[in-house]
């Protein structure tokens, strides 16, 4: 005879095989029992773990491209202190915002467990919802991994450390391994980061922005942007609103709290003083972009990062730069001279490898990185890319035969077959002879505005604003789409215009940027870092006429006797802003088929929104600042060929 009656006697087809309510109730008090159980064995047999390496010191290493060091970042910045020298409204902000029932609660939230397992599962990002209990135990015993394991891991430990240890030397715990930004771990190291103060000297209202930093210092930083400053005020003040919300703060208290409080500057260690600041900082953009890792990471340390600088490269960019400046401005006898500013970058056509920048005079006093920064308006330098637009598509046609005006009036001359379109080649068939001076090759020797926006507005600015981005520029740099587009009104970076240069030498073809050749942490490479691909952007031929106008313009900058050393013969193509540009910046690229540098300079005051005008710097002679450009390319040239 049968103990369990199943499949049921008495029950035909589908119907003996479904429980009765008796055997459906016997099987789930099992199932309890069993997960009961389960759960029970597990959490005896995990023990609170060390403390992990990542919460110790580490240091991060960043090399040349000849693989030799060129600076040791680290180790980790963090000062311990006890509970008792946090102020209360400070853990009060952090409990509101992170846990409000933290003194309450298990240790855990089982709901925020199950959906960052459920988006690990699928693929996504896990989100937020941990427990404070949760992140210290992450933070000091467990990897930053995003795995089912680790979350289950961190479960467990957090049921047992709620367990055994105080909620206040947990929330002690907390505060000094959490990641505040500006390389600090902890709240005494962040509070002197942002307001030069230790934490028990921070009021309710600094309180709430540094608990607001805890959900992540690159977005809530305030002073890292424009956008970061708006949410850092939106969550300041939501946090004030959420501690009257759970009764620790009075309304009274919260109404006194209207004005935000602005932290200071960020400063950097002096080990990356001079250029080594900026390097860093793109080569750690480089490095986010490809592998997902964030500051948080690279202040936890123990990377080592490989770079494409080159150590010559970047020294006589700086010393071009700083003879220049020493030669040609005096902040004492002008005015206008003040507030000057210069961004340089080189960029290999070759392979697109950044082997040099100048992101401002020293990294440790001017963070803003003059090299790899949108802000300052391309002017004429960006003509070309509207020369190329036109050619690309075929504006200069039989049927559109109309010369552009120039100062003297139309372009002498007669139309040729080169004129004639060739149906399926966009651009092919239309250049002139080799050597033949074209209608926009005249408008760029000259300096005119007019023929460009004409081009321009004919060819479309969209298709204009396509291709300058095909060619490297970021969208996020590009103007509006009005007449004056086709000027130069866009903002690329200074490493962005000597990449997109290199199309005109390359035959139209066009390889991004990169900064970093190998990543390696604990030992294994970090994956993503192959070299970029090549990619064609605009026919060879409509790259080669560019190319030829380009060469006529670097002949006529660089006739003067004191640039007898640079024979251009039309390997060397340059870019420049003139004397007719009104922008508020002085470019020059200057493009070879080994290096690709473009050089600008602008004025900026601290804190103001707008650039200031070029006019009178250096001198009534200096076209708007546009004569300095050149001169810094070809003394930097000039080093390099000599050595």
């Amino acid at each position: 005879m049968r103990r369990i009656d199943f499949p049921r006697n008495g029950r035909t087809g589908w119907r003996r095989w479904i429980p009765s309510w008796r055997q459906f109730a016997g099987l789930s008090v099992l199932s309890v029992a069993v997960l009961a159980g389960l759960f029970v064995a597990v959490y005896e047999a995990v023990d609170i773990p060390d403390v992990n390496a990542s919460a110790r010191e580490q240091a991060s290493v960043y090399y040349w491209a000849d693989g030799t060091p060129m600076v040791t970042v680290g180790a980790v910045n963090r000062q311990t202190v006890k509970l008792a020298q946090v102020p209360l409204p400070l853990q009060h902000a952090v409990i509101a915002a992170e846990n409000a029932d933290f003194y309450q609660d298990s240790g855990v939230s089982v709901s925020g467990i199950a959906r960052a397992a459920v988006n690990i599962l699928k693929g996504e990002e896990t989100q937020g919802g941990s427990t404070i209990t949760q992140q210290y135990v992450k933070n000091t015993y467990l990897s930053q991994d995003q795995t089912v394991t680790r979350k289950i891991k961190e479960l467990f430990i957090s049921l047992k450390l709620a367990n055994q240890e105080p909620k206040s030397d947990i929330l002690q715990g907390y505060l000094n391994t959490s990641w505040f930004g500006r390389d600090s771990y902890g709240i005494q190291a962040a509070s002197y980061a942002y307001y030069g103060i230790p934490a028990k000297s921070l009021n309710p209202s600094q309180s709430a922005l540094m608990a607001s930093l805890l959900k992540g210092s690159e977005q809530y930083d305030p002073s890292l942007s424009a956008a970061n400053h708006k949410r850092a005020v939106a969550r300041w003040k939501w946090i004030l609103d959420r501690e009257v919300a759970t009764g620790s703060m009075t309304a009274k208290e919260r109404a006194a709290y209207t004005v935000f409080p602005v932290p200071k500057k960020a400063v950097k260690p002096s080990s990356q003083a001079g250029q080594t600041g900026y390097l860093i900082d793109i080569a750690n953009k480089y490095v986010k972009s490809r592998s997902g890792l964030t500051d948080k990471d690279f202040a936890r340390g123990g990377y080592r990062i490989h770079t494409t600088f080159e150590k010559d490269k970047v020294r006589a960019l700086s010393d071009a730069v700083d003879k220049v400046r020493h030669e040609s401005l005096d902040p004492a006898k002008r005015a206008a001279d003040t507030y000057v500013e210069v961004g340089a970058a080189s960029v290999r056509p070759s392979d697109g490898a950044i082997v040099a920048v100048y992101g401002g005079a020293n990294a440790v006093e001017h963070f803003s990185d003059n090299a790899d920064t949108a802000g300052v308006p391309a002017g004429s330098a960006f003509k070309p890319f509207v020369y190329a637009a036109a050619l690309q598509n075929g504006l200069f046609s039989a049927q559109r035969a109309r010369p552009f005006p120039t100062s003297q009036g139309p372009v002498p001359g007669k139309a040729n077959a080169a004129d004639a379109p060739v149906a399926g080649k966009p651009g092919a068939g239309l250049l002139p002879p080799a050597g033949a001076v074209g209608k926009l090759d005249l408008a760029l020797l000259d300096g005119q505005n007019t023929p460009f926006v004409e081009a321009g507005k004919d060819v479309g600015l969209a298709k204009v604003r396509d291709l300058a981005i095909a060619t490297g520029l970021r969208e996020e740099s590009m103007a509006k789409l009005e007449p004056t587009f086709s000027i130069g009104t866009s903002t690329p970076s200074a490493v962005r215009m000597a990449s997109a240069y290199t199309s005109f030498i390359s035959a139209g073809s066009h390889v991004e940027p990169y900064s970093v050749t190998r990543v390696v942490h604990g030992g294994a490479d970090v994956p993503g870092f192959g070299k970029p691909k090549p990619r064609k952007v605009m026919d060879p031929s409509v790259a080669a006429q560019v190319g030829r106008a380009l060469a006529l313009v670097a002949a006529k900058t660089f006739k003067g006797p004191e640039y007898r050393k640079f024979p251009v013969d039309g390997t060397v193509l340059a870019g420049r802003t003139g004397d007719t540009d009104r922008m508020k910046s002085a470019w020059f690229i200057g493009t070879s088929k080994e290096l690709s540098t473009a050089v600008t300079m602008f004025r900026t005051k601290p804190d103001a929104p707008q650039l200031l005008g070029m006019q009178g710097v250096g001198g009534a002679d200096s076209e708007h600042g546009s004569v300095f450009p050149p001169r810094i390319w070809a003394d930097y040239t000039g080093a390099l060929t000599s050595e």
